[in-house]
Parts: structure tokens; sequence; C-alpha cells
């Protein structure tokens, strides 16, 4: 069990089971986690009927209600160290990040150095598609007052296409993460960065959703405004090194022996 990608989900039935279907046919070893936070338009039911195609490959979390993208993705973080996956991926369902894309961000960890590879956008070869110039000038917007604020060197650093070595993860404190929606992702790169790691980012391009309707509104863009101030104020006080005795991943699910065994043979 090397590789895993984590996709969350809330109603995106017109979407997973192709976005799995396209993952598992790269052939290239990758397990999905979905988690889903009780889509009503039946997204969940659509994973666990493709379970038994893809034996010991996907798994599912069913949670109650929206809780958030950032408590999703710490969920599965926890869940793949819990389990000893080596490279943990971020997803999205919708197809704004192309599948085979999973191939590159994988190789810049596994053959590159990094310890965490972003799928970045506005690096050299990067580009968005389908976006509308005002969705472009706020992202873009968003990025350079992030770099300015943070210091971080990071072009990209809203990006949620990310892959990231077990070790990192294992470092990181999650619990001290505090943000759950747009500037989650902003604060798990800057806690990587903070703490010494090599950050790489490798070139997309990101494609807007064609399908179902996009999860972005005026309160995470607020967060992501007065977050990126936070941010850097508890960056002052804030150690994001996880202390040995706070694992925070013994009560979480493990892949049963039955699966394992269905995965080796």
């Amino acid at each position: 069990m090397e590789k895993l990608v984590i996709i969350p989900t809330y109603n995106e039935r017109e979407n997973i089971s192709n976005i799995l279907h396209a993952i598992f046919n790269l052939r290239e070893g990758f397990h999905v986690l979905v988690i889903d936070d009780g889509s009503p338009d039946g997204t969940a039911e659509i994973v666990k009927g493709l379970q038994e195609k893809f034996k010991g490959q996907l798994f599912i979390e069913e949670r109650s209600g929206k809780l958030g993208l950032g408590t999703a993705y710490i969920y599965g973080f926890k869940w793949a160290l819990a389990n000893n996956y080596q490279f943990v991926f971020e997803m999205d369902a919708d197809f704004s990040h192309n599948p085979h894309d999973l191939i590159r961000l994988y190789h810049a960890c596994k053959y590159e150095s990094a310890d965490l590879a972003i799928g970045s956008r506005y690096v050299k070869g990067g580009g968005v598609v389908n976006w509308p110039s005002n969705r472009i000038a706020l992202s873009k917007g968003a990025s350079l007052y992030t770099r300015i604020i943070t210091w971080m060197p990071v072009k990209d650093p809203t990006a949620g296409f990310i892959c990231y070595r077990k070790k990192v993860l294992e470092t990181i404190n999650l619990d001290e993460i505090r943000f759950t929606g747009y500037a989650f992702q902003i604060e798990m790169k800057f806690a990587t960065w903070k703490l010494g790691f090599r950050i790489k980012e490798v070139p997309i391009i990101f494609q807007d959703r064609t399908f179902g309707v996009s999860k972005m509104n005026k309160g995470i863009v607020k967060e992501g405004i007065l977050g990126v101030l936070k941010l850097r104020w508890h960056s002052l006080f804030t150690n994001y090194r996880r202390r040995v005795k706070n694992t925070g991943i013994a009560q979480l699910p493990q892949i049963h022996q039955s699966e394992m065994m269905a995965e080796s043979k």
C-alpha cells in the first residue's frame, strides 16, 4: 500500500463514478479514499456500489453533514497514516484536476526528492481553462497576497491538487491546523514550509468543472483573506511539529486484513 488519493465529496453524483474509473484506469496502483459529508444526492451509494469492482483499492468514510473541506482532509490524512500509506494525495472529484497528473505529482515526490508536490496553475507551463476573468483575477490576487503576508515561496498556495510524503503528515501536528475552508490549503503548505520540508510545484492545467455546482462562496473567500492574516500572526506562537505522544490516529479505522489480501492477489 503505497499511494492513496483522498477525494472529499458533497453532491458529486455526476462526477464520482467517472473520476474513480479514470484513476483506476491509470493502472498505477493508486488507492482511493472517498470522504462523503452526507451527500443527499446519493454520492456515497454510488461509491459503495463500485467497491466490489475495485476491491482492495476503493474505500469510503461517511460523515454526517457538511463538516468542511479541511476536516475531511485531516480525517483522511489520519486514516492514511493509520494504514501506512507512503504517498498521500489531495484531489477534487469534478475533473478540475486531471487524473493523469497524479503520476507527475507522485514522480516529483518519489524520484525528485520533493516532500510536498503541488499541482500549480501559476508556474511556467501551468494554467487555467474555462474560468471567467474575474475568478482568475481573484485566484491570482489571493496567491500574491498570501506570498506577501506569509513570505512563503509558493506561487499557487491555494492549490488543492497535492502529493505529500508520509513523513510530512507524520511530522505536522494535524490537530493544530485551524482552518476548514479556503485557508486550509494555505495553512497546510505553510506548516510544511515552516517545518523545513522541500516543496516542488508541478505545472498543471486546471479546468473548471463541467458538471455539478462549485463549492466556492463568499464565506470561503472571506476566510481566506482574514485567515492569511491570522495565520501569519499565529505563526509567531505556533509550532506545527507533532509531539510523539499526540498521534491522533490510533482510533481511526484500518483496512481489514481480507481487503489487504485481495489487493495482493
